[in-house]
């Protein structure tokens, strides 16, 4: 295998599994790398390696998620809740039922507050435009909440979405659980427009 691909699963494998401070040699060994500075020698650092397997697989969803809008702009359903919520997660979702996609759910749960990932500069790049098309709709989706609670819930909806992808990763990865992309995605999906839309039962104050 190319030494840069091995890397690249190595690292999201044993990110997901021990953390984003695995041991960069314990990645490198991983890789069948006899270099401890693998890492270094391909991706600069840790940050770089981040980035660098986030970007591999983002690539792929962003696109993805282009083809989904168009597909949704034609039938007129592309500012409802629940197709903007499931053109972010259904194409994760589509890419971990792959037989050589074993671990990004997990090491996009780990991952996703680490600063190199939640950078909001990252979401401005052109390579972004679906993701920032969709949070966009999102927002305006939501009419009824009041501002802060409306961010609030936007916000924490990406928190729950990876982790019920890496709840699900783990259950396939165990066997628990056989996939079927298509109810198994229909659920979660469910569960997330639930969390987004369940009335503010207490009074708020200040536009909260």
């Amino acid at each position: 295998m190319d030494p840069r691909a091995a890397l690249l699963d190595a690292g999201e494998r044993l990110i997901a599994e021990r953390g984003v401070d695995v041991p960069l040699r314990d990645i490198a060994a991983a890789a069948g790398q006899r270099n401890n500075s693998a890492v270094h020698y391909y991706f600069d650092s840790r940050g770089g390696l981040l980035e660098a397997i986030v970007d591999r697989r983002m690539n792929w969803l962003e696109d993805r998620r282009m083809g989904l809008l168009a597909r949704y702009e034609t039938e007129g359903t592309a500012h409802q809740i629940r197709t903007l919520v499931a053109m972010l997660a259904a194409p994760i979702l589509e890419l971990i039922c792959t037989a050589q996609v074993t671990h990004y759910g997990r090491f996009l749960e780990v991952v996703r507050a680490h600063p190199v990932i939640a950078d909001a500069r990252r979401l401005a790049g052109a390579d972004r435009a679906a993701v920032r098309i969709i949070a966009t709709r999102l927002d305006a989706a939501l009419p009824q909440l009041p501002p802060r609670r409306r961010r609030q819930r936007l916000e924490t909806m990406t928190t729950v979405m990876f982790a019920l992808i890496a709840d699900y990763e783990r259950a396939l990865e165990a066997g628990v659980r056989t996939a079927d992309p298509g109810g198994d995605t229909a659920e979660i999906i469910d569960m997330i427009v639930a969390m987004l839309t369940v009335p503010v039962l207490h009074a708020t104050s200040g536009g909260a």
